[in-house]
């Protein structure tokens, strides 16, 4: 049984809402399943369906609401006279839907989510938004799901959060499926290596993130894929990252033969 799409709400009625539609909306269940037979089955990547997506959700909805709470302020309150609770909807249906690219391919993944997200967003949003609230929502959805490319620099503090929390999916969890598959590979091992991801209230800078490997290959994961999407976030100064080194190596791979 596929665990609930689910975000803690904090009395935002109309995200709560908005997640529950999601829960029963049968094209974007099935577009996170196929997202997930390319990916994995077809590929070998690591999880880009149903769990990654809610992992990024939460992720992504508490780095927005601690920077919130230091004193930021989302552009779709800045820029359209919305209100912070209209972030965080826009937040989470770009992590929701920011992968679903690839149920066509995952060559240039992000652009194909851009083709499938509209008619989506506005179905999920459907009287909850009036025009032209509701044009800017799916605008400002969109613009957070493309930040999640490495070529595309988040213009918006909604995007940048989407940006760092797409790269902290990076938990052990993640890669386990295409391992146990007989996927050995740098994506799949370097995942293997990270134990825990905390992202927290930071006392040096708003956000705190704390990561604990349990082996030397996790460097792939943070060098490789979040360093570049931190530095290029547009919040770099706002983070704090602290990692941990493991004392002894777990070994990952018993044998490998190519």
């Amino acid at each position: 049984m596929t665990v609930p799409f689910g975000v803690p709400f904090g009395g935002n009625k109309v995200l709560a809402k908005v997640v529950e539609r999601i829960n029963h909306d049968q094209e974007t269940s099935a577009l996170w399943r196929a997202s997930n037979i390319t990916a994995i089955d077809r590929m070998g990547f690591n999880d880009h369906g149903p769990t990654h997506v809610r992992i990024v959700a939460k992720i992504a909805l508490n780095m927005l609401r601690i920077l919130v709470d230091s004193g930021e302020t989302p552009n779709v309150v800045t820029e359209h006279k919305m209100k912070n609770e209209d972030a965080e909807v826009v937040v989470v249906l770009a992590c929701a839907l920011h992968d679903i690219g690839h149920a066509i391919h995952r060559l240039k993944h992000e652009e194909l989510s851009l083709i499938l997200a509209p008619a989506i967003i506005r179905r999920l949003l459907a009287d909850l938004y009036k025009e032209p609230d509701l044009s800017t929502m799916v605008i400002e959805t969109m613009h957070a799901m493309i930040a999640h490319h490495a070529e595309f620099t988040p213009l918006t503090l909604e995007a940048s959060v989407t940006r760092v929390a797409d790269a902290l999916d990076m938990e052990k969890g993640r890669a386990r499926i295409p391992f146990r598959a007989g996927s050995v590979n740098i994506h799949s091992v370097s995942a293997l290596a990270i134990d825990k991801v905390r992202v927290s209230k930071g006392e040096e800078r708003p956000v705190k993130i704390e990561i604990e490997m349990n082996n030397s290959a996790g460097i792939y994961q943070i060098d490789e894929l979040l360093k570049d999407k931190i530095e290029k976030c547009g919040i770099r100064d706002k983070i704090m990252i602290v990692i941990r080194a493991p004392d002894q190596e777990m070994k990952i791979i018993e044998n490998l033969k190519i």
